[in-house]
């Protein structure tokens, strides 16, 4: 019962997980013209869809919402996924499951947005793909007004009215069971000096292992990220973390 997630009555222990080897089989197979390889690709991808889901929880949305509007996501990233290109299909499928789900929140958000608005976003956001695929390359703003022949500071206006807020607290991925959020990849630039002198944690500090405190001093005096203090010291960013965290804990207990 430990891990078990049950959404639209799916019980996800009991799905199958494909390995990129076989995903790429079935790719093969359904561009040959087999339709029921389909079938066996989204059955085994389910699980990443669901990991997306998890990303958007505590929203106040139906997951079962989100999770069908992650599963479109999905059915797209298979029916559009080249071969050629050389990447892994989770790869190419995450970003269209997640740009599938912001949409349907971006639609169903409170805030309502006119519908001008919206169609100049889905047209730029649209030449901006395509733009991409051509030039091979992000394209620039004044590329995709003069594709659509729009004012800049209209579409620039447009795509920033449907851009959802992000929490600070949202996770980006997880490494070992360790998530990693918005805030930890934020670099602090207004200094932790004065915080730490306040609440006069220097003896605390002392009793630190050297690399715990050479890590709050890289992220509180230095104000590097977890990403940054990593690859300095050649541990992963979970590490970093798990390590921070630890240390903030052993100051806390001490005081």
């Amino acid at each position: 019962m430990y891990n078990k997630v049950e959404v639209t009555g799916i019980n996800t222990t009991s799905l199958k997980v494909l390995t990129e080897a076989e995903k790429i089989a079935l790719l093969k197979r359904l561009q040959e013209g087999e339709q029921c390889a389909r079938d066996e690709l989204v059955n085994g991808n389910l699980r990443l869809v669901l990991s997306i889901v998890q990303r958007f929880s505590g929203r106040g949305e139906n997951p079962d919402d989100l999770f069908q509007v992650g599963c479109i996501g999905l059915m797209k990233a298979i029916d559009n996924f080249d071969l050629s290109i050389g990447v892994k299909f989770s790869t190419y499928a995450v970003p269209l499951i997640i740009g599938e789900i912001r949409r349907y929140l971006r639609d169903n958000n409170s805030i309502r947005i006119s519908r001008s608005v919206r169609d100049v976003a889905y047209r730029a956001m649209q030449s901006k793909e395509r733009l991409q695929k051509e030039k091979g390359r992000e394209p620039t703003v004044e590329e995709i007004a003069k594709d659509i022949d729009l004012p800049r500071e209209e579409i620039v206006m447009a795509l920033e009215a449907i851009v959802e807020p992000v929490s600070l607290y949202e996770p980006m991925y997880a490494d070992g069971g360790d998530a990693m959020y918005v805030m930890d990849q934020i670099r602090d630039t207004s200094g932790e000096r004065d915080w730490i002198d306040e609440l006069a944690l220097k003896d605390a500090i002392r009793l630190l292992p050297a690399r715990e405190k050479s890590i709050l001093h890289m992220r509180f005096f230095e104000g590097l990220t977890q990403t940054e203090v990593s690859r300095t010291i050649g541990i992963s960013q979970a590490q970093v973390s798990r390590l921070e965290k630890g240390a903030l804990q052993k100051i806390k207990s001490h005081l």
